[in-house]
């Protein structure tokens, strides 16, 4: 089965910010996605460890 791939825009919803926020996120490597075109996809599974990854010891997320 292949894996559950998100756009910029439901990353950006998902997370509350603009799109061009995760451009940047993607473009310093901070959130690892695949280029088909002139668009960006991002594994779910990619998605998720990048959440995990971004938490604080207080549990609130620290995205940029």
């Amino acid at each position: 089965m292949t894996e559950k791939m998100l756009t910029v825009a439901q990353i950006a919803g998902h997370l509350g910010l603009c799109k061009m926020t995760v451009y940047r996120l993607i473009h310093a490597g901070r959130l690892p996605a695949i280029q088909v075109g002139r668009s960006y996809r991002i594994k779910q599974s990619t998605f998720d460890r990048y959440l995990k990854e971004a938490r604080t010891d207080e549990g609130t997320r620290n995205v940029t």
